[in-house]
C-alpha cells in the first residue's frame, strides 16, 4: 500500500452525467463496450470477434465517461517492449489477440527475429496493413484466426498477450494465452504478463450511493420514495466499473486468485472461490466490495517445461501492507497494478453495490464468500455468487456480467 493515499477514512466524489447519478448509465452506455480502452489500446471485442459486426451484447455497466490515456496506461504498452525480449536479437515472439499490432511491432522494434501477430477477428486486416505502413512485414507475419486453428512451424521464445478483463477474469483471453503456451512456448520460455493477482476489499462510497438513490427522497419538495426500489435496481443490479481511490477501502485486500500464466490450466478458469475475512478499519457505512489486479512481468518462477501442471489455488488469504509488497525484486519483475491506490488505468476497479448499505464498527468483521464462473448461458459472462454477513447479518447477492 502507498502510506500516502493508505485504505482508510474520506470519501472521493465522482462526477457523474446527471442520468448516471440517478439511473445508471443510459442503454446506449451499457452497450457501448469500446470504452473500456484508451488510445492506443485495442478493444477487446474486436479482438475476439465480439466486436460490431458479431453483435456486442449489453449488460456490464461502464460508470465513468471515456478518457485520454494517461503515463501509466502508455508505460503499460511500453513495458511489453522493454521487459525480456529486448536482451537479444534472436527471439521469436507470439502475440495472441493483437488487435491493431501495436504491441507486435512493440516487439519487432525491440530487436525480436520473427513475431506472429495472431487474431480471430477482423482487426487483423487492419492490423496487417498497419504492419506494412511501419515497413515490418518482413518480421512481423500476422495470423488471422483462432489460437487453436493458426498453423506456427516453430516453438516461441516469448508471449505476449494483453488478455486482461474487467476484473481480471471477465471475458479475459488467458485461455488462449494457455493455448499458445502448450502448442508453442520453447521449454524456458518468457510469457508476458507472467502471472496475475485478483484482489477484493470492502468498500464504502456514500456520494456514489447517494447521487444514484438518495436524490428520489426528495425530488424539489415531492416525495419520489416509490421510485427508490426501481432505483436500486438500476444503479446497483449488475456490476459497475469505475473509479475509486484507497480512501474508499475499508480493510487490507484479500487475494481471490493467483494466476502463474506458467502453470494454469484451463479448467481452474472454469470456477473460482474464495471464502474471505475483513476487519473494518473505521466506522462506515459499507456500500459493497471493489475488485482489482496487479499484472507482473518477469520469468518463470522455476525451471518450466512444456509439460505445464496446474498451479495450486490461492485463497483465504488476507494481505496486510507489508504482505502486499512482498514481490520479486523489483530489478527481476515489473508490476503494474489497477489498485485504487494506484494511477487509474483503463481496467479502472469492478465494484459490486450492495442494495442497501450496511453500518459497520472499527474492527467489526465482514466475512463470506464469492464465487466467479464461467456462465453456461455464453462462455463469454461470468457469473458472480457473493455472500456476505456482518454484525449478526447476512446475505446473498447473485450477479452475471454480461
Amino acid at each position: 500500500m502507498h502510506s500516502s493515499s493508505g485504505y482508510g477514512n474520506g470519501y472521493h466524489h465522482q462526477h457523474q452525467q446527471h442520468a448516471d447519478k440517478h439511473f445508471g448509465p443510459s442503454l446506449r452506455d451499457r452497450a457501448r463496450r469500446g470504452t473500456r480502452r484508451g488510445s492506443g489500446a485495442r478493444s477487446r471485442d474486436s479482438r475476439d470477434g465480439h466486436g460490431p459486426s458479431g453483435g456486442a451484447t449489453v449488460g456490464l455497466r461502464v460508470c465513468e465517461q471515456q478518457r485520454p490515456p494517461t503515463d501509466f496506461d502508455m508505460a503499460y504498452f511500453h513495458s511489453y517492449a522493454h521487459v525480456g525480449i529486448h536482451e537479444e536479437m534472436i527471439k521469436v515472439v507470439v502475440d495472441v489477440g493483437c488487435g491493431t499490432g501495436i504491441l507486435s511491432i512493440f516487439c519487432a522494434q525491440a530487436g525480436a527475429k520473427r513475431v506472429y501477430a495472431v487474431d480471430a477477428s477482423e482487426i487483423a486486416v487492419q492490423a496487417n496493413e498497419v504492419v506494412k505502413a511501419n515497413n515490418l512485414s518482413d518480421i512481423v507475419i500476422v495470423l488471422h484466426g483462432r489460437v487453436e486453428d493458426v498453423q506456427i512451424d516453430e516453438e516461441v521464445d516469448v508471449i505476449i498477450s494483453e488478455w486482461m478483463g474487467y476484473m481480471l477474469l471477465y471475458e479475459s483471453m488467458l485461455g488462449s494465452v494457455i493455448t499458445a503456451r502448450d502448442r508453442w512456448l520453447k521449454p524456458g520460455g518468457l510469457i508476458l504478463p507472467s502471472n496475475a493477482t485478483l484482489y477484493m476489499a470492502p468498500i464504502t462510497h456514500s456520494d456514489r450511493y447517494s447521487e444514484s438513490i438518495d436524490f428520489w427522497r426528495n425530488v424539489y419538495g415531492i416525495d419520489m420514495s416509490a421510485m427508490l426500489p426501481l432505483a436500486k435496481q438500476c444503479a446497483f443490479e449488475e456490476p459497475c466499473v469505475e473509479t475509486i481511490t484507497g480512501e474508499n477501502v475499508l480493510t487490507w485486500p484479500h487475494v481471490v486468485k493467483h494466476l502463474d500464466c506458467y502453470t494454469i490450466s484451463i479448467h481452474e478458469l472454469e470456477t473460482v472461490t474464495t471464502r474471505y475475512k475483513f476487519k473494518s478499519m473505521m466506522r462506515a457505512p459499507l456500500h459493497g466490495f471493489a475488485f482489482w489486479f496487479d499484472v507482473e512481468f518477469s520469468g518463470p518462477a522455476v525451471s518450466p517445461t512444456n509439460n505445464h501442471t496446474p498451479s495450486s489455488h490461492v485463497d483465504d488469504n488476507p494481505l496486510d501492507g507489508s504482505q502486499r509488497k512482498k514481490r520479486a525484486n523489483p530489478n527481476e519483475a515489473l508490476v503494474l497494478s489497477t489498485a485504487p491506490e494506484d494511477p487509474p488505468t483503463h481496467w479502472q476497479q469492478t465494484l459490486i453495490y450492495f442494495y442497501d448499505p450496511m453500518e459497520v464498527e472499527q474492527d467489526q468483521l465482514i466475512e463470506g464468500s464469492v464465487t466467479l464462473s464461467q456462465s453456461k448461458e455464453n462462455a463469454r459472462f461470468m457469473n458472480i455468487h457473493l455472500e456476505y454477513a456482518s454484525g449478526g447479518r447476512s446475505f446473498v447477492k447473485e450477479l452475471v456480467m454480461r
